[in-house]
């Protein structure tokens, strides 16, 4: 006789493991469980690391506004040495006399920071980057070339014959000296200068040297002394000094 299995209490045979096709469907529910748990915490991940991405991205540099953008081209003129101020003056006053300012937008002495010694200390002073010349923001014409030409002062532009040569940007950030507002420059940009330099040759002031012109050897800017190659009986001899003991020739 036939014997009628329900389907409902039939069982399945076990694999070549021993497991049940039952255990098996309930391992495959866990893992499925485990997987969907792990998603939300995995979606977590990639959404910070597209945040920080998109937060990469939106840090921008800050905006540093060059002078060489600013309306007209920038000339260098030559001029007496000392009477820099003067002539930047001079010209000013040209210029507003004649009804350039739409032609003729700036005048500048360039200045730096240089450290002298005074009284055996360290002094931070300004002094101009190229005595005996200016820099000019024009729209050069005839008319705006002859008024600055004509200037009292002025000795002419640089460049060959009537056609000055204007300065590239590189030289213009890099005389104005361009940076970031807010944001100090590398100390190697900004620290002054020295007023003494290597190869330079120094006249003694004082001592058992004096009067004796030599050519500096070293420079110990922390102790404000000099080695300088001072000529004694035809030989080069070595002599530390202090910066106040020596004087530019």
């Amino acid at each position: 006789m036939d014997t009628e299995i329900s389907d409902e209490t039939e069982e399945r045979a076990p694999d070549a493991d021993g497991a049940t096709g039952a255990d098996v469907d309930v391992a495959r529910d866990e893992a499925a469980h485990d997987e969907a748990a792990d998603r939300p915490a995995l979606e977590a991940d990639d959404a910070e690391a597209t945040d920080g991405e998109d937060e990469d991205e939106d840090e921008e540099v800050p905006y540093v506004p060059s002078p060489y953008d600013r309306p007209g081209r920038w000339y260098v003129v030559h001029t007496y040495s000392g009477y820099e101020n003067k002539v930047t003056s001079n010209l000013k006053s040209v210029v507003v006399s004649r009804g350039m300012e739409d032609r003729v937008y700036e005048v500048v002495v360039p200045m730096e920071d240089v450290v002298e010694v005074k009284n055996g200390k360290r002094v931070t002073v300004q002094k101009k980057v190229f005595p005996g010349y200016l820099l000019v923001r024009s729209d050069l014409d005839d008319d705006t070339w002859g008024a600055i030409r004509n200037t009292p002062g002025v000795t002419g532009f640089v460049g060959p014959g009537t056609k000055p040569t204007p300065l590239s940007r590189r030289e213009v950030e890099s005389i104005l000296q361009v940076k970031p507002e807010g944001v100090q420059a590398p100390s190697k940009q900004r620290r002054p200068r020295l007023e003494y330099e290597v190869n330079e040759t120094v006249r003694v002031k004082e001592g058992p040297f004096a009067d004796f012109s030599g050519q500096i050897a070293e420079i110990n800017e922390d102790q404000l002394k000099l080695k300088v190659l001072v000529n004694i009986f035809g030989r080069e001899t070595p002599v530390e000094l202090e910066f106040s003991q020596v004087a530019k020739l």
